[in-house]
């Protein structure tokens, strides 16, 4: 069948059904948050279904075409294919973000390795990169906490993303980030190798079901390092929770207010906590299947060397790009692509390009 396999688009009419049916029972609207997060998802499948309908029918009208033209009118056809190529290959994209929690929101953590300034500055330049892509793509994203280092760069930093399939962009980027450099911190200009790791966390709703309890939480309070205001850096308006059992760190900052800070934190670790729960019912099933699991996702996905050439490669992929400052700069859609492919195993050009 034309558009088959993982296009699948029976199934994602029997989800729209199904959203339209929780859209029109009586009190909806009442919990907003829900409301929306199901109304998005609905108007999401239905963009995409429509998209392969539509692309479908272009595909069946230039084979009938092929069909009916000679050797020498063929060539006539070229543009159209190459539009119907790329339209076919963003909309494989659009339906591999099929995954429970891809149309959510998402948080954004980074953390530098060991390695002091080198891998603090190392950590800012992957904030950065962030950044520039979120406001490069239509995503807004928040600084929720940041911790400046000592002399450069950060020691941790946290962004809430907002978008059209955050969380299912973002996802791939969860894992270890090696930098190659000539440093600019070492006087005799020596090769260094920095780490950062970076996690993504998708941010659910406040009606998920999972228990947290006061006993369970250490709750400190610090005064904020962020800019805003003088009433944030000498009042202690920065919170920082400690789940005791899984060992779950959250902080925030970005607020004046304590409380709203710790509002934030608590929103962030019932996240977090979510997720790990999620984690673990997937890899009982996983184990009862006899799947096992990879064990390079989660780990170092990604190089970037800048000396002695320039190469970012992800050692999921495969994708190589050798213009480094393009890509952090910002420039992430195609690796992006590229490891949503990889992840589920799906083989095309795109997914094997090496950008020079």
């Amino acid at each position: 069948m034309i558009l088959g396999g993982h296009f699948d688009l029976e199934s994602k009419k029997k989800r729209i059904e199904w959203l339209e049916q929780e859209m029109s029972k009586e009190g909806f609207w009442d919990n907003l948050e829900n409301a929306n997060l199901i109304n998005k998802e609905c108007s999401n499948l239905k963009k995409t279904t429509t998209s392969i309908l539509s692309v479908k029918k272009e595909l069946v009208d230039n084979l009938e075409l092929i069909n009916i033209l000679d050797e020498t009118e063929i060539s006539s056809l070229e543009k159209e294919i190459t539009s119907l190529k790329e339209k076919i290959e963003q909309l494989e994209i659009e339906t591999l973000l099929n995954d429970k929690f891809d149309h959510l929101n998402c948080y954004l953590e980074i953390h530098p390795g060991a390695g002091g300034t080198e891998s603090c500055d190392w950590a800012s330049m992957l904030l950065r990169m962030y950044q520039r892509f979120c406001e490069k793509n239509n995503y807004t994203y928040e600084i929720i906490d940041e911790q400046k280092g000592d002399e450069a760069g950060i020691k941790s930093a946290i962004l809430l993303i907002k978008g059209d399939y955050s969380y299912g962009y973002f996802k791939g980027e969860k894992g270890i980030h090696r930098l190659v450099r000539i440093s600019p911190f070492d006087s005799n200009a020596r090769r260094h190798t920095s780490f950062a790791s970076v996690s993504i966390t998708p941010e659910f709703n406040q009606n998920i079901d999972i228990e947290i309890k006061e006993s369970d939480l250490k709750i400190d309070v610090y005064h904020s390092s962020g800019a805003g205001g003088q009433s944030v850096n000498t009042s202690n308006s920065a919170v920082r929770i400690t789940h005791l059992p899984t060992k779950v760190v959250v902080t925030c900052q970005n607020e004046r207010s304590q409380l709203k800070n710790k509002d934030q934190a608590m929103k962030m670790l019932k996240s977090k906590l979510f997720q790990l729960e999620e984690e673990r019912k997937v890899r009982e099933l996983n184990q009862i299947k006899g799947i096992q699991e990879s064990n390079e996702w989660g780990s170092q996905i990604r190089n970037y060397v800048l000396e002695p050439y320039k190469l970012i490669k992800d050692l999921r992929s495969g994708y190589e790009s050798s213009n480094v400052d393009k890509i952090l700069d910002g420039d992430l859609l195609k690796i992006m692509e590229s490891v949503l492919r990889t992840k589920v195993g799906i083989s095309c050009d795109i997914s094997k390009n090496t950008e020079l």
